[in-house]
C-alpha cells in the first residue's frame, strides 16, 4: 500500500509543490522524479512521471515527484534549466532531511531527465543511480552521466531523435534501451517501462 499526500517545500524561487509517495513500510531509497519541459505543457502529472514515481514507490521507495518553478502551484517563473536544476536539487535536500541516510535515485523524462542529470552533478556522495527516460539531448547541453545510468529511448521519437540520444551516448560508452516503435512520450508502453524499472531495482542491493 502506498499512501499520496502534497507537500509544500521552500524552494530558491519560492514555495514547490510536491507529491510525495510513502510505502506503508520502510523506505529503501529515496527516489526524486523530474518533468518534461514546462513550456510544452510538462507537470508532474506528466504519464511517464507518474508510472515512474508508483513503479519507485511500488520497489519500497519513498518518492518525490514535483512541478517545478511557475508550475501548478509552485511559485517562480521559468529559467530555461539553471533554475529548475536548484529546485530539483531544494527537493532531494529535503528528502535527504526527512528520510535519509539512503539511497538516492533520480529520475527524469525528457527535460526532466536533462535536470536529473546535471542536478547528479552538484551531490556528494553521487546518487546511487540514474534513470533518464528519452533524455532531451540535443534541445540541452546534457552533461556525461555514470556508467550504471539506466538511459531508456524510443526508437521513433518524435521530439528527440534517437539518432541524437545515440551521438550523446556513444562517446561514453553508455547502453541505451530502445523500445522499438515507441514514441517520445511511450503510448500504450508505459506498463512495459514500469516491467523495464522494477526488474532493473528487484534484487539489486542499494
Amino acid at each position: 500500500m502506498v499512501t499520496q499526500s502534497t507537500i509544500t517545500l521552500t524552494g530558491p524561487a519560492g514555495q514547490l509543490e510536491v507529491m510525495l509517495h510513502l510505502p506503508d513500510s520502510e523506505p529503501v531509497a529515496i527516489a526524486v522524479v523530474a518533468h518534461p519541459l514546462p513550456t510544452m505543457g510538462g507537470t508532474m502529472d506528466n504519464k511517464v512521471v507518474t508510472t515512474l514515481a508508483k513503479t519507485f514507490a511500488e520497489l519500497g521507495f519513498v518518492t518525490l515527484r514535483f512541478n517545478f518553478r511557475g508550475v501548478g502551484a509552485s511559485e517562480g517563473v521559468f529559467d530555461s534549466g539553471n533554475g529548475e536544476v536548484e529546485d530539483a536539487l531544494a527537493v532531494v535536500q529535503h528528502a535527504l532531511d526527512a528520510f535519509g541516510p539512503l539511497p538516492l535515485i533520480l529520475a527524469g523524462f525528457s527535460f526532466g531527465a536533462y535536470v536529473a542529470a546535471r542536478a547528479a552533478q552538484h551531490i556528494h556522495p553521487q546518487p546511487h543511480k540514474l534513470v533518464l527516460i528519452a533524455p532531451a539531448v540535443g534541445r540541452f547541453a546534457m552533461p556525461n552521466v555514470p556508467h550504471n545510468t539506466l538511459a531508456v529511448h524510443g526508437e521513433q521519437d518524435e521530439v528527440i531523435p534517437l539518432s541524437d540520444a545515440l551521438d550523446w551516448a556513444r562517446p561514453q560508452h553508455l547502453p541505451i534501451v530502445v523500445f522499438p516503435e515507441a514514441g517520445h512520450f511511450f503510448h500504450g508502453r508505459l506498463n512495459q517501462l514500469k516491467q523495464l524499472v522494477l526488474n532493473e531495482f528487484n534484487g539489486c542491493r542499494l
